[in-house]
């Protein structure tokens, strides 16, 4: 008699076998999850592609460690998923770790499951995105998880610049775990279920006494608003997951292809008389630069990155008629829109990024300088504000500035001079474009006028208007080339796209060598 199994038999046997898979960690375990008020992994990768395109990889992988009795532990996926699918159409290869299966903890097999997605999206040209949930390195597996992540963090590496790498944090992510989102592109975290930090509550606790909870030591809102670990805030996992999802519309699947033009209609010479109220001719007064990005951009849709942190400057993308821009932009509404070492760490990483994946540059201009002080001299404002200098000037892409307002000294300078390498430099009547304010520049060219004065107020207030008629006007830079056009504040929308569309093939060389040293 036959011993043989038929087809059928061996069909079934291969369903059931999935089927237990697919069942993680059992179900108490995936009430429990719930409970938190989070997706399961699997229910993740639903949420985040498009419906029925997810093809899973390597979903019979299972960890290979005897120590601690772990060869009689049961570790379905090893504790996380992953695969392939499209969302909007568009290819992605994903992975989702799985909490309910030894609390999501990152082991040989874990590991090597992971790096398998990344070279093959690097392979493919297509973009990655990870969802981290994971209790850390599985102790049991020693060294062998300790090798995994140096695997993960190394692909990380070689593959920035390559293709996109999205990192949505809807868990723990604790110890040497949090470099890997570190690493990518953006960080994503939902509050009140997101947590990262090196070192946890307890372990400080013991070490310094000091007593915090894991959400106030490195939850959604700390890394957002404090630390500016993380790019996104999202109230749920939903919201993150339709963030991720948004980002994607901007950027192309490698660094080869340029990014994806969605043109809606909004007309091109469209005018934008509403910048006339929007941008008070007083420059001592504030007023918020996003809703001048909004009344530009196509539908008037800005889609804000890094926005809780380093709020004296905004960036983000944008449509102008229908072509992805980046854009970067001095806030007055705080701190005087001023340079200081969060926002230009903040301006460097985004015009890197944007440059990696040839996304043109809008920069908007109203600065009035580096932020003054003892504590950014100390913290080392001359460093963070270099790599401001050297990102604009190693990026390769268009590169269009329109100075609003204030554009004074190194402050100017670092908001994409033409000398950075600015292709077009459009700048506002209400430009002031001089080494700084007309108050500072008149007190100190003018001080023994002033002083011999028999007035010396007066005769402040007379030299400062001197001053300013002079050269807190863009005229002088349009004299000398610095400025190709002055321009009613109402046709900026035509002439920005007016000069992308000249500019959207750009090609440009530079010296050969291995890569740059920026000022980290």
């Amino acid at each position: 008699m036959s011993t043989e199994k038929s087809m059928e038999e061996l069909i079934r046997e291969l369903e059931q076998r999935k089927a237990e898979i697919r069942t993680a960690g059992g179900r108490e375990r995936i009430d429990r999850q719930h409970a938190l008020g989070k997706l399961t992994a699997r229910e993740r990768i639903d949420k985040v592609l498009d419906p029925g395109t997810f093809a899973e990889t390597d979903m019979f992988v299972h960890h290979r460690c005897t120590f601690f009795g772990m060869d009689k532990v049961r570790a379905p996926d090893d504790g996380v998923i992953t695969g392939f699918g499209k969302i909007d159409g568009r290819p992605v290869f994903i992975y989702s770790q799985d909490f309910t299966v030894l609390g999501g903890s990152l082991g040989e097999a874990h590991a090597s499951k992971i790096c398998k997605v990344m070279d093959l999206a690097a392979r493919a040209g297509v973009p990655l995105v990870g969802i981290n949930d994971s209790g850390g390195g599985r102790i049991q597996e020693g060294l062998d998880a300790l090798y995994g992540y140096a695997r993960i963090f190394y692909r990380n590496t070689i593959y920035s610049g390559v293709i996109p790498q999205m990192s949505a944090i809807l868990g723990p992510c604790a110890g040497g775990a949090v470099y890997s989102p570190a690493i990518t592109d953006f960080v994503f975290m939902a509050e009140g279920i997101g947590r990262m930090f090196l070192t946890g509550p307890n372990v400080i606790r013991e070490i310094t006494g000091e007593e915090i909870s894991d959400e106030n030591l490195g939850g959604a809102r700390v890394h957002n608003y404090v630390s500016g670990v993380a790019h996104f805030y999202a109230r749920s996992e939903s919201e993150c997951f339709d963030q991720m999802k948004r980002l994607l519309t901007f950027v192309p699947n490698n660094n080869r292809e340029k990014p994806p033009v969605c043109y809606s209609g909004d007309p091109a010479d469209r005018t934008c008389e509403a910048l006339l109220s929007i941008v008070p001719a007083d420059p001592k007064r504030p007023y918020n630069i996003i809703k001048v990005i909004q009344e530009i951009v196509d539908e008037h849709e800005f889609f804000e990155v890094h926005r809780h942190w380093a709020r004296n400057v905004v960036v983000g993308f944008a449509r102008l008629r229908g072509y992805p821009v980046g854009i970067l932009a001095n806030q007055p509404n705080w701190l005087a829109g001023s340079l200081d070492i969060n926002c230009s760490d903040k301006l460097a990483r985004f015009i890197r990024f944007c440059d990696c994946f040839n996304i043109p540059l809008l920069t908007l201009v109203d600065t009035p300088a580096f932020l003054p002080g003892k504590d950014q001299e100390f913290g080392g404002i001359i460093r963070h504000g270099a790599k401001v200098l050297f990102a604009y000037s190693e990026a390769t892409v268009p590169k269009i500035t329109m100075v609003v307002r204030k554009g004074y000294g190194g402050g100017y300078i670092a908001m994409c001079h033409r000398e950075l390498g600015a292709d077009a430099v459009l700048a506002w009547p209400t430009a002031e474009i001089a080494m700084m304010g007309a108050e500072g520049a008149a007190s100190i060219v003018f001080r023994r006028e002033i002083q011999a004065a028999e007035d010396p107020e007066k005769k402040r207030e007379e030299k400062i208007k001197e001053y300013r008629d002079q050269f807190s006007n863009p005229y002088v830079s349009g004299q000398r080339g610095y400025v190709d056009d002055i321009i009613n504040p109402a046709d900026s929308r035509l002439r920005i796209i007016q000069s992308l569309e000249i500019l959207i093939n750009k090609e440009e060389k530079r010296p050969k060598k291995k890569h740059g040293n920026i000022p980290l």
